[in-house]
């Protein structure tokens, strides 16, 4: 696959995370461990089929348990949170603070050996936050303490996938068809958990349950495969800035289907929050020297 081909792949994760606030509020009343289950189920099978079809199962015997053990937490987490999250606090307000996670993510990178904070990733980070901060309270208007709980997994959610992923470059790579393993050991981690500290309910009608096949065929599914071609074979860092765009865009969804209103504190911390990633992503560029003129 080409690398141009590749970029272009991992670009539709980006678009099908669009669709995860708005499909996990369709899923309604479904709890988060529940969903966890079924969803990570859905898009692990997805994957598994793929796999065996490509014939590339016999890899999966080389990838260290370590690995498997660290994409398992790092997914099963996110999502656990992201669900939780949007049960507990309007869709529009938790999504757009998961979203932090772009931000997070270059400015953590700066702590990596052989990368360094530049005063770019600290203006990014202090608009970002600004950003969140406005939700929160409201555009000043106070902290909804009936929503706190929900914010505040939200803002575990961006660290939880900002950390995980920071952290994937120091437990080496693995192939694509391991995402699928990770799904899988995703949804056998969540259905216990849900047996002991959940109430099973199901969807009542069938756009909940079009709602959850669309999370584990697409943003819980398809997404962290084609991620993983962009990442690994197309520009990782033209991915990384296109990812910026994931909030607007779910916003976006958000509000055409009716779930959020837009207001003006949306549009304002939507646009500190894309603007802050897009400062902290020009301050990882790297710095070329002007050419020396002849003569």
């Amino acid at each position: 696959m080409s690398r141009q081909k590749a970029t272009v792949t991992g670009f539709i994760a980006v678009l099908l995370w669009a669709l995860l606030a708005l499909f996990t509020v369709g899923s309604a009343p479904t709890p988060p461990l529940l969903l966890n289950t079924i969803c990570f189920a859905i898009g692990g099978t997805l994957g598994l089929v793929w796999t065996v079809a490509t014939g590339a199962a016999g890899r999966l015997r080389s990838v260290p348990f370590r690995v498997y053990v660290f994409g398992t937490l790092g997914l099963f987490g996110y999502h656990a949170l992201y669900f939780s999250a949007l049960r507990l606090a309007p869709a529009a307000e938790a999504g757009l603070i998961a979203y932090l996670w772009p931000l997070l993510i270059v400015v953590f990178s700066g702590l990596l050996p052989g990368e360094r904070l530049r005063r770019g990733h600290i203006a990014g980070a202090l608009l970002g936050f600004a950003g969140a901060a406005l939700i929160i309270t409201g555009g000043g208007q106070g902290f909804s303490t009936a929503h706190f709980a929900g914010y505040g997994l939200a803002l575990l959610c961006a660290l939880t996938w900002s950390g995980y992923s920071v952290l994937s470059r120091l437990v080496g790579t693995a192939p694509t068809a391991s995402v699928a393993v990770f799904c899988l050991a995703s949804a056998a981690l969540s259905l216990p958990l849900h047996l002991i500290f959940e109430q099973t309910v199901l969807p009542k009608s069938a756009l909940g349950w079009t709602a959850i096949l669309g999370l584990g065929l697409g943003p819980v599914g398809l997404a962290f495969y084609v991620w993983d071609i962009g990442v690994k074979q197309g520009d990782i860092q033209l991915l990384g800035t296109s990812s910026y765009a994931a909030p607007l865009l779910s916003t976006l969804v958000l509000v055409i289907a009716g779930v959020a209103t837009a207001t003006w504190t949306l549009l304002w911390a939507a646009m500190l929050i894309t603007s802050g990633a897009v400062i902290a992503a020009r301050a990882s560029l790297p710095k070329t020297k002007p050419a020396s003129k002849p003569g």
